[in-house]
């Protein structure tokens, strides 16, 4: 059972102008990697690696690193076991390239389950068990945002992610005031800063925040000022959720240090970002230990991606939403199984 490999580039379309405080995306640039047995070429197993600009240590010249892995992966026999697709993706791909590892990963396990895109069997892949999802508001003007939440609270989400830190403050907090005053208590909500504040007013906007019962906001200020990390999640204004703050940490001894020298409230999972599955579980395993909160995230992933990253979550069955409603973004997204109803990410079988 000798492998074959190969990868193709694929363009995403958003239906709308995305905002973020790092800008608007409007495009962006996929790859999938290919994997089958040379004796069964008509069953082909699928990855996604669709790294971020700026925020992927693998984002500049990832073809000729999938050209490099393609090559390698020839002839090498299947993984048969979860501990064979762990020692394959640590013998052909590096710790600094995680999408690539995300990817083969994903086409590792897909292979390994028939190349079917039912990545981990279980309860969500046959239908019985649903998990609940965050509304992701994007950035734009006022009436953008508020018309985004009006629409994703009527169609029954009860947990609101708003990216914040891109237009005025004083809007934004208009904003929130907006929902708490319409819609009560009843709607848990998360802001996402992206590392737009500066750390000298941080604690001064965390505390204005936390006057509309907020949930936890994710990277307040940019990652790699520990110090002021740690001062924020020892604030009792807003519980502090590391996101950016995880990438390019490897290392479960890393990894570690990091959460017990910033001790956040919760950490957001971005098996793209962090290096795949595996990777992320470590994450996962770390925090429980420490009794930090944690939620996986996709990371603008086409429907491939998105569909190995809700599988894998589903193993945990938390109670958590996660953050996994990005299937809608785009124009030209691939077919997929899942779907979602009443604020909840669904498969059908």
């Amino acid at each position: 059972m000798p492998l074959e490999a190969s990868f193709q580039s694929y363009k995403l379309t958003f239906k709308f102008d995305a905002g973020t405080s790092r800008g608007v995306l409007k495009e962006r640039n996929t790859y999938f990697i290919k994997l089958w047995d040379q004796d069964q070429p008509e069953r082909i197993a699928v990855g996604e690696a669709g790294p971020l600009e700026g925020l992927s240590p693998d984002y500049n010249n990832l073809e000729s690193k999938l050209k490099i892995l393609c090559a390698a992966l020839h002839g090498h026999p299947i993984p048969q076991s979860k501990e064979e697709i762990t020692a394959g993706l640590n013998k052909f791909v590096s710790q600094s390239l995680p999408s690539v590892r995300f990817a083969l990963e994903t086409a590792f396990y897909d292979l390994l389950n028939g190349a079917n895109k039912v990545l981990f069997p279980g309860a969500f892949t046959e239908g019985s068990y649903s998990m609940p999802i965050n509304g992701l508001i994007w950035m734009g003007t006022f009436d953008f945002m508020k018309e985004q939440i009006d629409q994703k609270i009527a169609a029954g989400y009860n947990c609101i992610k708003i990216k914040i830190g891109a237009i005025d403050f004083d809007e934004e907090c208009n904003l929130l005031d907006y929902v708490r005053s319409r819609y009560g208590q009843k709607i848990s909500l998360r802001v996402d800063a992206n590392g737009a504040f500066k750390p000298a007013d941080a604690h001064q906007k965390l505390k204005r925040l936390s006057r509309y019962h907020i949930h936890s906001i994710e990277q307040p200020i940019p990652p790699g000022l520990g110090k002021s990390m740690s001062d924020l999640s020892l604030s009792p204004a807003i519980p502090i959720a590391l996101d950016e703050e995880l990438i390019g940490i490897s290392q479960s001894n890393h990894k570690e240090a990091l959460l017990d020298s910033i001790r956040p409230q919760y950490i957001v999972l971005k098996p793209t970002l962090l290096g795949g599955m595996e990777a992320t579980r470590d994450w996962i395993r770390l925090a429980d230990k420490r009794e930090i909160g944690w939620w996986i995230t996709s990371a603008l992933e086409s429907n491939t991606g998105l569909n190995a990253i809700a599988q894998f979550a589903a193993t945990f069955k938390s109670k958590l939403p996660q953050g996994l409603g990005t299937g809608q973004l785009y124009k030209d997204n691939l077919p997929s199984r899942l779907y979602i109803d009443r604020g909840r990410l669904y498969y059908k079988p």
